[in-house]
């Protein structure tokens, strides 16, 4: 989603094979990136059914305890939950440190980065004001993602973005409440209550659906 960016950090930016200093030797026991964060660590498709997959839930299971959904920009989607008066993520221990680590979401594993988007791809910047651990230490973001397939990943996130800001401008477009409502569960139902079956490759999966929103999209903005 949207959201506001420092002028400051974006006059550099990275890629895949790029050195950042973004590396926080571990934490160390700091969860403050964990905490407080509201609704703020939205979900995407990959981010679900990995989840679903490690922990063995379905998308509704999810949504008992350790997801809820949140309009943001006119779009309904998942985030973590936050729980307690500090509002620490569902999936922190009594000690500070994430259960889900493994195959924690894509913002968990990005930040303290961020992605710039432009032109259908995106570029990556560090949020110098957003992690209070110091003396942070180089590392190549790629090593610092630590996610499998990175090629194919980065694809992903940004169709997925993109994808999102064409369902958001076209709503904005038609101005049409009922629509609003139908397009968003048709987009909640298609690439999140769905399951993916979990022996085959997410990807090609994605890719499928994907198909199947850009026509539905294309045949919305024709009739005006």
């Amino acid at each position: 989603m949207e959201r506001e960016v420092l002028a400051e950090d974006l006059k550099k930016l990275y890629k895949a094979g790029d050195m950042v200093k973004a590396d926080c030797g571990g934490c160390q026991g700091c969860s403050a990136c964990c905490q407080g964060m509201g609704d703020s660590i939205k979900l995407d498709p990959l981010d679900v059914y990995r989840l679903e997959t490690n922990l063995g839930l379905t998308f509704e299971e999810l949504m008992n305890r350790h997801i809820e959904l949140h309009i943001t920009e006119g779009s309904i989607l998942p985030n973590l939950r936050m729980q307690g008066t500090k509002e620490r993520c569902i999936f922190l221990n009594e000690e500070g440190r994430c259960v889900v680590h493994g195959f924690r979401p894509g913002l968990c594993r990005l930040f303290p980065l961020g992605r710039y988007y432009e032109e259908g791809e995106f570029s990556y910047y560090l949020q110098s004001q957003e992690c209070p651990k110091k003396n942070k230490t180089k590392i190549k973001v790629g090593k610092w993602l630590d996610i499998p397939d990175l090629k194919k990943y980065e694809e992903f996130a940004a169709k997925w973005h993109f994808l999102l800001k064409d369902i958001r401008n076209l709503l904005e477009e038609k101005q049409d409440e009922q629509l609003t409502k139908e397009l968003n569960m048709y987009v909640l139902n298609l690439f999140y209550t769905n399951p993916y079956e979990s022996g085959a490759d997410f990807y090609i999966q994605f890719e499928e659906r994907l198909e199947q929103m850009r026509k539905l999209l294309s045949v919305l903005r024709q009739n005006a």
